[in-house]
């Protein structure tokens, strides 16, 4: 992966980084970087998951979503009923 300092990306990046070395946010917004730069030259991730959960983070920081809305917005959904056909449902194991 190349860097290119003068990317108006990278520019932004370092000022935050520089304004707050402790900056949750800007941690995660390298590590998208980073994963999408592996994603995007082929390779695949150790941990998707991890870069999933960082996506939705990053998400509900653009859309200005508080994390203790989400928390209260999960706890009023109701649980999901048991499934009784519950063999139907199972994912086809693949030799």
């Amino acid at each position: 992966m190349e860097i290119n300092p003068e990317n108006s990306i990278m520019d932004e990046l370092r000022k935050r980084a520089e304004a707050d070395k402790n900056d949750k946010s800007v941690k995660d917004l390298v590590l998208l970087l980073f994963e999408t730069a592996l994603l995007t030259s082929g390779f695949s991730l150790d941990e998707p998951n991890t870069f999933g959960s960082r996506i939705h983070r990053m998400l509900k920081l653009g859309l200005s979503i508080d994390e203790d809305d989400a928390v209260e917005a999960d706890a009023e959904m109701p649980p999901l009923e048991d499934d009784a056909d519950a063999e139907g449902s199972k994912m086809e194991e693949v030799d």
